[in-house]
């Protein structure tokens, strides 16, 4: 497995970090692109899709962790800021992450039998250096979580 990355490593593109004059979505794209690097090198995850949408709802990233599925918030933010990345997930944006879930379990031919929610919270330095950390299973959704008709 080891040596898979090593590879995977050698082959894949190396990120530009932002400069100091870029905008909040060229620093969220890249903080996306480094949490997609992060979740096939490090965590072995497979990647299904990237900013799937329905409506004005949003999953950043959705993976495959050998039989689970797994939905990513990715939350980039500068090193040192007062709220964390993973604090920054406030009810409002909970409820959109729950909805936006729930349409995409719908429209699923085979019903997906395990899924989780993760964030990847990735704190920016000055230099575009991004230090990465990843919370797993984070209780998104209730323990009775039910899939039912996709409104839109």
């Amino acid at each position: 497995m080891k040596l898979l990355q090593k590879i995977r490593r050698l082959f894949s593109p190396k990120l530009r970090p932002p400069g100091p004059d870029a905008t909040a979505g060229e620093k969220g794209r890249f903080g996306e692109d480094l949490a997609v690097q992060f979740c096939r090198e490090e965590l072995n995850y497979r990647i299904i899709v990237r900013n799937w949408r329905c409506g004005h709802d949003e999953i950043d990233l959705i993976c495959r962790d050998n039989k689970v599925l797994v939905f990513i918030e990715v939350r980039t933010r500068k090193a040192g800021a007062r709220i964390q990345g993973v604090q920054s997930v406030d009810r409002r944006k909970r409820r959109k992450l729950k909805r936006a879930c729930r349409n995409y379990l719908y429209r699923l031919r085979e019903p997906a039998p395990h899924f989780r929610f993760d964030i990847i919270d990735i704190a920016l330095s000055k230099k575009g250096v991004g230090k990465i950390r990843h919370f797993a299973n984070i209780q998104l959704f209730s323990k009775h979580f039910s899939v039912p008709i996709c409104s839109k």
